[in-house]
């Protein structure tokens, strides 16, 4: 700031006229000098964002995303992997995912590597799968190997991880868009990582990527006294709405939704809250409609081995597991067919899921579908559908949590956007 002393007297008072004066203009011409240089810098800028936007290629016409619905032909997909897969630690929110048989195994084993010989063979089943898979004429795409062991922490808590072997878990992809599910699971924080040269390169072709909100995870996002003892206790739990998650911030597993052009069907579950639908509701409206459905579940986590859409107006519903709100679907003159009882013996372990992987199929068309080899009864089903199976033997892929629908996220299917559900 410039202060001015008034001062008197005739010859002292034009000095101080002069002196303000020479002052003032010294100010004014610094003052244009400033603006001129900061209208040459706004203006180099702006030429160089110009040339920023000419060596910027604009979208691809034809991108590499595109997918609505779970049976259009099946052009693009990525495949989990195995290698490196943990054992996630015994928190409460994998306590209440899993069996009770299995809770000393995750005692014991939790932050560390799956049985070796299990993982060398699962690691060779999804090996082959890929490869029939590519004979199919299905370009295959691969995570990133990582080590899931190392320990990591945050503010709110501590983990390991566990594997990049279920992107259906992660990835969610409607329309040119691929949205990064935020998870559920402490273990499961960091797994986008797995994926995020991948999403890169569909992004540089000119896909959208969208992330969910990252939870803190932190405990209050758990019901840390969530009362599991036995089967009965996870019923009870279940038709009276209460799961291990609370609604402390969003959080939900791609998993549990799936796709029927501009429907998407979702279940509240485990690892799903009502904020994290809410959430996929407004970001997907106006053009897509996400419906919540419920079933007869006493562990509700993941849609598609208790309803996996199929087809335009065909649903696989999981007699076990009932769908609460199935007239609707039979009104809107969609055919349920009931899938036959698994085949898988008692003794073959299923460390994170049920025997009910058997209807968790792969369309690779309306035509085809990719089903395991060893379940001959859910096969006959799908021949008397006219559907053309091909048989592929994941037995040991399917101890570490998902069938074919699981272990895959469909990138581009050739298809468009319609509406099948009124």
């Amino acid at each position: 700031m410039l202060r001015v002393r008034c001062l008197r007297g005739g010859s002292r008072g034009a000095e101080a006229a002069h002196y303000i004066g020479s002052r003032l203009r010294g100010v004014f011409t610094g003052w244009v000098q400033r603006t001129f240089q900061s209208t040459q810098a706004a203006a180099a800028s702006q030429n160089n964002c110009a040339a920023d936007d000419k060596a910027t290629s604009p979208v691809p016409k034809d991108c590499l995303v595109c997918s609505y619905n779970e049976w259009d032909p099946l052009e693009e997909v990525i495949v989990g992997r195995a290698e490196n897969a943990c054992v996630p630690p015994f928190s409460v929110e994998v306590k209440a995912n899993t069996y009770e048989k299995y809770w000393g195994f995750y005692q014991k084993f939790g932050g560390q590597s799956f049985p070796k010989d299990h993982l060398k063979k699962a690691i060779a089943e999804i090996e082959e799968m890929c490869n029939i898979l590519k004979g199919e004429g299905v370009i295959v795409k691969r995570p990133d190997p990582i080590d899931w062991s190392v320990k990591y922490k945050t503010p709110d808590f501590e983990s390991t991880g566990m594997y990049a072997a279920m992107p259906r878990d992660i990835l969610l992809v409607v329309g040119n868009e691929i949205i990064e599910a935020p998870m559920a699971w402490r273990a499961r924080f960091f797994e986008y990582r797995a994926y995020r040269r991948l999403i890169k390169d569909y992004f540089n072709s000119g896909a959208k990527w969208t992330t969910a909100p990252k939870p803190t995870m932190a405990d209050e996002l758990y019901d840390q006294n969530y009362p599991i003892h036995s089967v009965e206790d996870r019923h009870k739990l279940a038709a009276q709405g209460k799961f291990v998650t609370t609604e402390f911030e969003p959080c939900f597993d791609a998993a549990d939704f799936i796709r029927a052009g501009r429907d998407i069907f979702v279940q509240r579950s485990q690892v799903t809250n009502y904020m994290g639908i809410e959430w996929m509701r407004r970001h997907l409206a106006p053009d897509y409609r996400v419906h919540i459905i419920s079933f007869k579940d006493p562990n509700p986590m993941h849609i598609d081995a208790t309803f996996n859409i199929i087809g335009p107006g065909l649903v696989l519903s999981n007699p076990d597991r009932p769908c609460h709100q199935i007239e609707l679907f039979k009104k809107a003159g969609w055919t349920v067919i009931q899938p036959p009882v698994p085949l898988i013996p008692d003794d073959h372990p299923l460390w994170m899921s049920s025997k009910w992987l058997s209807m968790n199929v792969l369309m690779l068309d309306e035509k085809r579908v990719m089903v395991d080899a060893n379940e001959t009864s859910i096969q006959k089903m799908f021949e008397k559908l006219g559907i053309s199976t091909i048989k592929v033997n994941i037995r040991h892929a399917n101890s570490l949590g998902g069938g074919f629908h699981c272990w895959t996220c469909d990138i581009r299917r050739r298809g468009t956007l319609q509406s099948y559900f009124e």
